[in-house]
């Protein structure tokens, strides 16, 4: 379900990779891969998910593609598809868990409460942006899988996805800031860890999964076991960009002083103490292979400077502070 933007992309390639054979079904907004048996639709119509499903039978349908729809969508292709599918997995969100961003996670942590047939306007956002509209909906759309599919649906549960093909601009962002050099502004403190993943190491699981007969009805959380520090990680931005700019690190009492936003202005940064603390462990026992985020940030902007182009997206825009905004927090934190 997805097939041709991001973390779908990469997983349709792990497939063709492994020989199997594998459909698309997309709304075709961002063509089709070679390779794949692609097929055309909405996911909110009956007749196209009926039509989809007469191209079956599937071992497995990985969705990726949800978090655009509510519940009820969810679980209209889970009934429509579960006669010709034998498992499901399922791509959420560390956002469905009632602590998120506030506590440290595991996958028994308490999830948001959401029916399987809510529609858009189930759930709300918190005052400080706790827990979120989007969380209840994604749970709804557990609720969904888990209804038509039991124990044959596996959950997916990341946190921040990167890599080549990102359209949400977080890491595209960081990279061509360093690459315009000069005085960065950063969050301090530099040794602080963060957890994003590699979307082809996340593909390479699911696909994994998709494969699995164990029947278990299991979630994983999805984060780098290892991580990588602030500071390695904007190191790592400079050099790959072969830029001479210099970080200038500020705690987040100065930036929350400064108005700078979180998650969007500074993009991966939150103060929230749970937001890198989910316990990925019982995913790394089930095959979960994390590359060196190094290797992540070099290789997007490899990506970046083959005039790699993400999918249009209006998160691409959210991010990144404006350039007066900083050079006048610079100049308050005395680097002008």
């Amino acid at each position: 379900m997805g097939g041709t933007w991001f973390l779908g992309r990469a997983i349709v390639d792990d497939v063709l990779r492994r020989g199997w054979e594998v459909t698309t079904f997309n709304r075709g907004r961002s063509g089709a891969v070679e390779g794949s048996d692609t097929v055309r639709g909405d996911r909110t119509s009956t007749d196209d998910l009926k039509r989809l499903a007469s191209r079956g039978p599937w071992d497995a349908v990985i969705d990726t593609s949800s978090s655009e729809f509510p519940p009820r969508d969810v679980l209209l292709a889970t009934d429509l598809l579960r006669p010709v599918a034998a498992r499901w997995v399922h791509v959420s969100t560390v956002s469905v868990y009632e602590g998120w961003p506030h506590h440290p996670l595991t996958e028994d942590s308490p999830l948001l409460e959401c029916p399987p047939d809510a529609d858009e306007s189930f759930g709300h956002t918190g005052a400080d942006g706790s827990p979120t509209k989007y969380g209840f909906q994604k749970a709804g759309g557990e609720a969904a899988v888990r209804a038509a599919f039991g124990d044959d649906a596996v959950f997916l549960r990341p946190g921040v996805i990167l890599g080549p093909g990102e359209y949400v601009g977080r890491l595209p962002w960081w990279l061509t800031r360093a690459q315009r050099g000069g005085r960065i502004l950063v969050p301090a403190p530099g040794a602080q860890v963060i957890q994003p993943v590699d979307v082809r190491d996340v593909a390479a699981f699911a696909v994994d999964q998709a494969a699995g007969t164990d029947g278990s009805g299991q979630a994983f959380n999805i984060a780098h076991p290892e991580g990588i520090s602030w500071a390695d990680f904007i190191a790592e931005c400079l050099a790959v960009t072969g830029s001479t700019g210099s970080p200038v690190w500020a705690d987040s009492a100065t930036l929350a002083a400064q108005g700078v936003k979180q998650w969007t202005e500074l993009p991966l940064w939150r103060t929230h103490p749970g937001v890198w603390s989910v316990d990925a462990s019982r995913a790394a026992v089930a095959g979960l292979h994390c590359r060196p985020l190094a290797s992540t940030i070099a290789d997007t902007w490899a990506w970046m400077q083959a005039d790699g182009r993400p999918v249009e997206h209006p998160r691409w825009d959210e991010h990144g502070v404006d350039p007066a905004k900083e050079a006048q927090i610079l100049a308050a934190l005395g680097h002008p």
